[in-house]
């Protein structure tokens, strides 16, 4: 009997010891949309494959809210990337077409967040994959510039020849020590005209205009982003009295030049306005009006005007399916500017805590809209017709798993990318995926400038730009740094052109060539810099993807 008990006490300790023992061919820390596709290339290679996630879920956003998806061109969406999103809409019996057009945000290109992240499991179990939840990762040990193994909190190591960080934070690539920026670079640095501190691209204005139905302009401004001037005071009158919440001073900086700061973020709502799936948004327990005053002033500023409010004010709604909606941000929504800084580089604690009040601000933003006495009737209704879905996020009361990183850690590495290459005034040598969206960029700060409050940083609308190629060295850490990783989200990106490659299809894209030269680097005993790019390029190209359109597209 007590041989016995002593078995199951020591059991434990010996799954823990043969886990910590155990060699992969490739570790991918960060079963998000672009860590599973690097997986599941991995384990087709035939290489053996462990995929760690630090929290609950897999998919990263495309199964937690960012259901209206930014495609870009279609024609550029190819490999594990095309087949996954075509299977997906094949089960709400839609075809997608992924010819050579501009397919603006949602459309045929929309998400169930249930539905995302069950496919993603289903590849995985239909995989060699083996996947960890809950591996939050605290250290990596080297051997020179090699890693050789890394360490979750709960104290579990994994060891593998091949690592790919496939995280939006960067956070294997930053305990691997490879250099990184969350800093905005000056235009001259890499001679662009879209980086650094910027006031002038946005300034508020009284008129707007009629938007047309589907809410934009003609130069496709959406109403989501009506500006107008308000005072960022405390008392609209006088400057000394303070600032309003969320809003920072003007420091005298110039447009164009080096600034701290990383694009805002927020959640991505699954939303439904049909009855039987809908959960009412309650009261916050820690509700406070006065966090919500920004709001109230531009609602009395934009009724004033003429404004024939709707809730599009205060979120870009797109339809999904099954009577649910996309919501997301708007010029005052549920971005909360500056929050984002302290996220990159915060420990797993201090992320938590800016999860819950990223979450109960929107909450609170909802309860303000639906039920304060200067909100217009019309929009109050609106907003109390929605609700968080009974079948999205089950285990989350119906609340998105993921916050919304547009933007983090960035690598600097041998190359990286810029606006110049998102315009093709310079072409990326060795691409091994393409982009196509715009310099898609939300704003950094809310200042008080010229009296008003002024979104720092926000580009007005995407730029677009032809499909590009991103090269490999963007995606590899310099040589003397580290020479068995591969990084697919924090990539190595000016400010500025991360805002086009940030998008979930590239990501994956990224991925899926990151995995398949990770099985080359392993192949050849090799660097993952020495690699034989030609072979890595007949290989991504015959696994269906595309590296290049005509100069015209």
């Amino acid at each position: 009997m007590m041989k016995s008990n002593l078995v199951l006490v020591l059991l434990p300790f010996f799954l823990v010891s043969q886990l910590r023992a155990r060699e992969y061919d490739i570790c991918v820390y960060g079963a998000t949309s672009g860590g599973v596709v690097a997986a599941l290339q991995a384990d087709r290679m035939g290489k053996s494959v462990v995929l760690r996630e630090p929290y609950h879920h897999v998919g990263g956003m495309t199964s937690s809210g960012l259901s209206a998806l930014d495609v870009g061109n279609p024609a550029t969406i190819v490999g594990i990337a095309r087949e996954y999103f075509a299977e997906l809409a094949a089960r709400y019996g839609k075809e997608l077409k992924f010819e050579n057009y501009f397919a603006h945000t949602g459309g045929d290109f929309v998400i169930e967040p249930s539905g995302a992240e069950k496919l993603f499991l289903e590849h995985i179990e239909a995989s060699n994959i083996e996947l960890f939840f809950d591996k939050k990762i605290v250290s990596a040990k080297k051997d020179g510039a090699n890693i050789t193994s890394v360490t979750m909190i709960d104290g579990t190591t994994f060891r593998a020849k091949v690592f790919i960080d496939a995280t939006y934070e960067g956070d294997l690539m930053a305990r691997a020590g490879v250099s990184y920026t969350t800093t905005r670079e000056a235009n001259s640095k890499y001679n662009e005209t879209g980086n650094g501190f910027s006031l002038k691209k946005y300034k508020p204005s009284i008129y707007w205009g009629v938007p047309g139905e589907n809410g934009r302009r003609a130069d496709r401004k959406g109403i989501w982003d009506r500006d107008i001037p308000i005072s960022p005071y405390i008392d609209p009158t006088d400057k000394n009295s303070g600032l309003l919440p969320t809003i920072k001073p003007y420091k005298g900086a110039q447009d164009g030049q080096e600034a701290p700061g990383v694009q805002a973020y927020c959640f991505r709502l699954c939303m439904t306005d049909n009855p039987a799936n809908r959960i009412r948004i309650p009261k916050p327990a820690n509700y406070d009006p006065w966090n919500y005053e920004i709001q109230r002033r531009f609602i009395r500023a934009c009724v004033l005007q003429g404004d024939d409010m709707d809730i599009r004010w205060f979120t870009k709604l797109d339809p999904l399916v099954n009577d649910k909606w996309d919501f997301n941000t708007a010029t005052f929504g549920s971005n909360i500017p500056g929050l984002s800084w302290d996220w990159p580089d915060a420990n797993w604690d201090r992320r938590q805590e800016l999860y819950d009040y990223q979450r109960d601000y929107h909450l609170g933003l909802l309860y303000f809209l639906a039920n304060d006495r200067v909100v217009p009737e019309k929009l109050q209704n609106q907003v109390r017709e929605f609700g968080l879905c009974k079948d999205e996020f089950v285990d989350n009361g119906g609340w998105p798993y993921q916050i919304y990183v547009r933007e983090a850690r960035r690598m600097v590495s041998d190359l990286v990318m810029n606006e110049n290459h998102c315009t093709r005034k310079l072409t990326a040598e060795k691409p091994v995926a393409m982009a196509s969206y715009g310099l898609d960029i939300h704003e950094i700060q809310r200042i008080a400038y010229q009296d008003m409050v002024f979104r720092e940083g926000k580009s007005p609308a995407s730029v677009r730009v032809k499909p590009y190629g991103i090269g490999y060295d963007a995606i590899v850490p310099k040589s003397s740094e580290c020479t068995n990783l591969l990084v697919t989200f924090a990539v190595s990106a000016s400010h500025v052109a991360f805002g086009s490659i940030r998008m979930e299809p590239t990501f994956m894209m990224l991925s899926q060539s990151a995995a398949t030269a990770a099985c080359q680097k392993i192949d050849q005993q090799s660097t993952v810099q020495a690699i034989n790019y030609p072979k890595l390029r007949t290989t991504i190209l015959a696994d269906g993807q595309i590296l290049s359109l005509s100069s015209s597209q």
